[in-house]
C-alpha cells in the first residue's frame, strides 16, 4: 500500500477531474494495447458507460492520439467503427548521448522512427550542445504545427526535478542543463534521464508483453559502462537526484581486464562492459597467434554466433562476471525478472547458460526463482528510451 503524504494532499484528492483523466487513460490503452477495437467492446471490457467512452473517444480523436480504421463484422446490430493509435504523425523527438554517437530522431505515437539524424560525440560539451540543439531546431522549423516534446537519454546520472545532467563519467562532464537549454532555443518541453532508466521504461511501456506485464525488474544495459534501471510497482525508482541504480561501480572481483570509468579494476563495468569484452578477445587472439587488428563489440558479437572460438570464448568469460552483478542484484532487491540490454543480447543463446549458471549460486533456492530475459527493445534500446520519456507520459495521463 502506497503512504498518502499529507503535504501533497492537494494533488493526490480525487477530483472529478482525475477520474475522468483516469478513465481517458483507460480508454487511450485499450485502443493502444488492443486495436482494432470498437466503442462497444471498450466499454464491454471497463464497464465505462457507452455514452462516457464515446465522449473519451470523442476527445482522445480531436487530440489526435486514436483515429478511425473502418468497420468490423457485425454481431446482430450497426458494424461497428474500429479505432487504433493515430500513426505516421511527429509527437516525440528522442535525443541519443552515447559515448560514441548522438541520435536526434523524431517518432510518432506508436513510436516508429519518422527521420533521424547521426553524429558523433565529442568530448566538448559546448559543441554537443550547438550540435544537439541545432538538430532539433531543424525539426522545430520543419514541423512547426506539431505540439512535440524532447526526450533525452544519457550515460550518466540525471535529476529530472532539476532537469540537469549531474554527471557523464566517460565525458567526466558536470551540471549539463542540456533540457533547458532545448526548451530555451526550441520551445519543446525536454525531459532528461540516465539511459538505463529510459530503457527500463521503455521495457515497461513498449517491450514484448511478458515485460509489459512485469510490474518489478531491473535493466542491465551493458555497454561502454554497466547502467541498471529499477522498475518497482510498474515505476523507475530513481533514488535521490537520480543517482539510484549506479551497480556498475559494486565490487565483482579483482584485476579486471581493463579500468572502470572511475579508475577502479575492481567495479562490474570493469569487468562485464563492452570494453572488457573486447579485451579478451584481443588477448584471446595474440595467445592463439592470430591478428590483433581493433574489432568493434558488434563485430565481435556476429564472430561469436558464426561460432569463432576466440569470440564465443570472451563472451562467456564475460557473461561469468555480468552472471556475479545479476547475482548480487537478485539477492538485494528480489525482482521477478532481469533484463539484459545491449549488443550482448543479440548473443543471447551463447551467454544465457552461463548467466543463469553464476545467477543462481548465491539464490536461496526457496525463493522464487528469477526471470533472466534479453531485451526486447532491438539495436537501438536508448534511442527508444529517449522516445518512451515522451510517450509514456502520454499513455500514462491522458488527462
Amino acid at each position: 500500500m502506497k503512504r498518502i503524504y499529507l503535504q501533497k494532499a492537494k494533488t493526490q484528492i480525487a477530483r472529478p477531474n482525475t477520474i475522468r483523466g483516469i478513465n481517458k487513460q483507460i480508454v487511450l490503452n485499450y485502443v493502444r494495447d488492443r486495436s482494432p477495437i470498437s466503442r462497444a467492446e471498450i466499454a464491454r471490457e471497463t464497464a465505462l458507460q457507452r455514452s462516457t467512452v464515446s465522449a473519451i473517444v470523442d476527445d482522445l480523436q480531436e487530440s489526435g492520439l486514436i483515429e478511425d480504421i473502418g468497420t468490423g463484422d457485425s454481431t446482430g446490430g450497426r458494424k461497428p467503427t474500429l479505432l487504433k493509435l493515430k500513426t505516421g504523425t511527429p509527437v516525440a523527438v528522442g535525443v541519443d548521448v552515447t559515448p560514441q554517437k548522438t541520435t536526434v530522431a523524431v517518432a510518432d505515437l506508436a513510436g516508429h522512427v519518422l527521420e533521424q539524424e547521426t553524429f558523433p560525440s565529442s568530448a566538448d560539451m559546448t559543441f554537443m550542445t550547438e550540435q544537439i540543439i541545432e538538430s532539433v531546431s531543424k525539426l522545430a522549423r520543419k514541423y512547426p504545427d506539431f505540439e512535440l516534446e524532447v526526450g533525452i537519454s544519457v550515460p550518466g546520472i540525471a535529476d529530472q526535478t532539476i532537469g540537469k545532467v549531474l554527471y557523464i563519467p566517460y565525458f567526466n562532464w558536470r551540471d549539463w542543463e542540456i533540457a533547458a537549454q532545448i526548451t530555451e532555443r526550441t520551445g519543446f518541453p525536454a525531459t532528461i534521464e540516465n539511459d538505463a532508466n529510459a530503457i527500463a521504461l521503455a521495457e515497461l511501456w513498449f517491450g514484448h508483453e511478458r515485460n509489459r506485464k512485469t510490474r518489478n525488474f531491473i535493466t542491465v544495459l551493458v555497454a561502454e559502462g554497466i547502467g541498471t534501471g529499477v522498475i518497482f510497482d510498474g515505476q523507475i525508482y530513481r533514488g535521490d537526484k537520480g543517482a539510484a541504480g549506479e551497480f556498475g561501480h559494486m565490487i565483482v572481483g579483482v584485476d579486471a581486464p581493463v579500468t572502470c570509468s572511475c579508475g577502479s579494476r575492481d567495479c562490474w563495468e570493469a569487468h562485464a562492459s563492452e570494453k572488457a569484452i573486447i579485451f579478451r578477445y584481443q588477448k584471446l587472439l595474440k595467445e592463439s597467434n592470430l591478428s590483433k587488428e581493433t574489432v568493434d563489440i558488434k563485430h565481435l558479437v556476429a564472430l561469436a554466433k558464426s561460432g569463432e572460438t576466440q569470440a564465443i570464448q570472451a563472451l562467456k568469460e564475460t557473461a561469468r562476471f555480468l552472471g556475479i552483478g545479476i547475482s548480487n542484484l537478485i539477492v538485494g532487491l528480489s525482482p521477478q525478472a532481469v533484463i539484459v540490454s545491449g549488443i550482448i543480447a543479440e548473443a543471447w543463446d551463447l551467454i544465457a547458460g552461463e548467466l543463469q549458471c553464476m545467477a543462481e549460486r548465491s539464490v536461496r533456492g526457496d525463493l522464487p526463482k528469477t526471470i533472466l530475459r534479453a531485451s526486447s527493445l532491438g539495436d537501438s534500446p536508448t534511442l527508444i528510451g529517449a522516445f518512451s520519456l515522451v510517450l509514456a507520459k502520454k499513455f500514462a495521463s491522458a488527462s
